[in-house]
């Protein structure tokens, strides 16, 4: 094989790491792969590493030690999170999305590949030192924001079905009261967690949290922690949500079916003393 070329080799070592955010990557067994020194693509790191601070995609941790290793953490500048949250949010002022009960039709953003892989980076961001071994969300809207989580924290992803399915074998399942006051019922595998572990809850939509606190009810039947909260959009009001420590990407602020008024504000993930999220 001919030697790769320095700039070839800094595409593929960038395109390497992104494929495998949070994955301790052995510098041995990708100098062999590249065919190059450990000393040269330790130089090439630095320079992906700068580059990626600069840009606000991130950073490399190195691993000290006989073998050596680098991770990518995925992460996402403030002042960028924050312009596309006020892009989304003049998306969704449009009248016509009001659906009864102030609830808005979010669907179309929600399936937009840039929309996801950008809110899953600043979940990802912001929850990485969680220390969350799964993402768990309830079917249906929250699975591809909590797939677009999972990825960027490089951790296994967990449904919560509202109807127990056959297929899922013995399962624990529980009633709780919706935000319309309705009572549901929401269900679990006994396979899907090990006992003891941590899990970060994402979701599309929130009102009061009543599904939220449901999923927190459900995950102490597992004897699991619930080390943090992410929305995709919350309510202003009710003010006092059954679940108090979450951070949602945008707020919905006002909603008047009438006049077809809608007004969408940036969330508390940009307040300035916004916390880690953890319940």
């Amino acid at each position: 094989m001919s030697k790769m070329r320095r700039s070839e080799r800094i595409v593929r070592l960038t395109q390497i790491l992104l494929e495998q955010p949070h994955r301790v990557l052995s510098l041995t067994e990708m100098a062999d792969k590249l065919s190059s020194a450990k000393s040269s693509l330790s130089e090439d790191l630095a320079i992906i590493r700068e580059v990626m601070e600069a840009e606000g995609l991130g950073t490399l941790e190195t691993q000290a030690g006989a073998a050596g290793g680098v991770r990518y953490v995925p992460g996402y500048r403030r002042d960028l999170g924050l312009r596309f949250i006020e892009g989304i949010s003049e998306t969704l002022t449009d009248g016509d999305r009001i659906l009864p009960g102030g609830f808005l039709y979010m669907s179309d953003v929600l399936g937009l590949p840039e929309v996801l892989d950008t809110a899953g980076k600043l979940f990802a961001s912001r929850f990485r030192e969680s220390g969350a071994d799964y993402v768990v969300t309830v079917e249906t809207k929250g699975i591809p924001l909590a797939v677009a989580t999972a990825r960027f924290l490089n951790v296994p992803m967990v449904v919560v079905r509202r109807d127990h399915k056959v297929t899922e074998g013995s399962a624990v399942s529980i009633n709780y009261v919706s935000g319309s006051r309705r009572i549901q019922t929401m269900s679990l595998s006994r396979r899907s967690l090990p006992q003891g572990t941590k899990v970060l809850l994402i979701d599309d939509f929130m009102k009061a949290g009543g599904t939220s606190k449901a999923v927190i009810d459900l995950m102490h039947e597992f004897h699991v922690d619930v080390v943090g909260i992410g929305v995709f959009i919350d309510t202003a009001e009710p003010q006092n949500k059954i679940v108090k420590e979450y951070l949602s990407l945008a707020t919905l602020q006002e909603v008047d079916e009438e006049t077809r008024q809608v007004k969408v504000v940036p969330g508390t993930y940009f307040e300035e003393d916004a916390s880690e999220g953890g319940r």
